[in-house]
């Protein structure tokens, strides 16, 4: 081979060794694409239910046996749950789920006639309820994950107005069996329709937590717009409108929450203390002129944990005219059992009276309980086996918080 074909040949082959480097890099990468698609497809498909799963547990609990005489008194209730984290899940309401707590076929059987629905709209990390900062948020990869609207991704309003438009869409493509709450007509309309033996139940909309106005009063308007009809203050921060129980500062009102707060009463959303500190709990039950609610907790006479009521905020929720909704898992009160939930109910009714008692599952919230909205029934025999009577009992599984929301809600 002559130097001259040499030359020759290697102009000729050096091109075509690039041709194949760039065929092989081209392979590599479209190689490399793929997979993160079906990471991706499967990271988006069965990661938030992983996630709900493990978040949203059910530890069975030893239950009291339900005698039929206690089924048909259960069956007879107005039962209202003032408190749900269900709209922040990835899942059809309307869908018997395998996970979490609660969904309307299971709502049907425990016989629930209204759920409260809330909207989680900021959790931070490391969550705890001693201490947290608000400059995290576990919320918005979750949004993500769940593959939300991109206006949530960034937005604590957006996320909220999201979740509404969730239970209204529920609410519409439910037939008629879930149906939305807003004012007073709608709360009579519902209980005559179960009266004459339809199968309906009510949601109404809530937030946990008024950092989704986002500092702005006039946001309240667009919540109202999308059914809020109650509203906690804080969550597990402090914010804009108060200090949290479990924030840094732990401080009272705001002037925007002084603010807020009349708003509130006048257009006829029902306030919660759920979460908000001491001192911003006792600036509420100062300023009220209706009736306020514990949505979600317990007392801390039968749990001391310090989101729980102590007896003078007992008395003080009572004075409103209001309810302290109990719920069911460990922090509120202390066990996953039905003797621990009745313990308090027992201690709110000795402060407050028969008519300051409510249930507030806080079921889907994260939390850990003993049994799902499906047995409810096991509330009502350990009532029955506590000696409270039939008007007792409808007035803790339900009355007392339809007299509330009758006393709040716009016309």
């Amino acid at each position: 081979m002559t130097d001259d074909v040499a030359d020759e040949t290697e102009e000729t082959e050096r091109p075509r060794g690039r041709r194949i480097t760039r065929r092989r890099v081209g392979i590599v990468l479209a190689c490399g694409t793929a997979l993160a698609v079906v990471a991706g497809v499967v990271f988006f498909t069965f990661a938030p239910a992983k996630l709900e799963s493990m978040r949203n547990r059910i530890e069975p609990a030893e239950l009291p046996e339900v005698t039929a005489q206690t089924q048909r008194l259960h069956d007879s209730l107005p039962i209202i749950d003032l408190h749900s984290d269900t709209l922040m899940w990835d899942r059809d309401l309307l869908e018997r789920a395998d996970r979490g707590h609660m969904d309307l076929p299971r709502l049907e059987e425990g016989n629930v006639a209204l759920q409260v629905f809330s909207s989680v709209s900021k959790s931070p990390k490391g969550q705890n309820y001693d201490s947290n900062s608000a400059d995290s948020d576990n919320i918005t990869l979750l949004a993500i994950a769940q593959l939300q609207p991109f206006r949530t991704w960034g937005s604590l309003l957006e996320r909220s107005l999201y979740h509404a438009e969730k239970l209204a869409d529920a609410a519409a493509d439910s037939d008629g069996q879930l149906v939305l709450v807003r004012t007073r007509k709608d709360l009579d309309v519902l209980f005559e329709d179960r009266a004459a033996g339809k199968q309906v139940t009510g949601g109404l909309f809530s937030v946990e937590g008024l950092h989704n106005l986002e500092g702005d009063f006039d946001n309240l308007d667009r919540l109202y717009d999308a059914g809020m009809r109650m509203a906690g203050f804080t969550h597990f921060f402090d914010n804009e409108v108060a200090g949290s129980m479990h924030g840094e500062e732990k401080g009272g009102l705001t002037e925007l929450g002084r603010e807020v707060f009349a708003e509130m009463e006048r257009r006829g959303i029902i306030v919660d203390i759920a979460h908000a500190s001491h001192d911003a709990v006792a600036e509420m039950l100062e300023l009220a002129t209706k009736p306020v609610v514990l949505s979600h907790g317990g007392v801390q006479a039968t749990c001391d944990v310090n989101r729980n009521l102590t007896d003078d905020e007992i008395r003080g929720v009572a004075a409103t005219g209001g309810v302290v909704g109990v719920g069911y898992w460990d922090a509120a009160v202390c066990d996953l059992t039905t003797e621990a939930v009745v313990d308090a109910i027992d201690h709110v009714v000795l402060i407050g009276g028969i008519e300051s008692v409510a249930l507030g599952s806080d079921y889907d919230g994260a939390t850990t309980v003993g049994w799902d909205t499906t047995h409810l029934a096991a509330i009502t025999q350990e009532l029955v086996d506590r000696g409270y009577d039939e008007e007792e009992i409808a007035a803790i599984m339900g009355g007392n918080s339809l007299r509330v929301m009758r006393a709040v809600l716009p016309d």
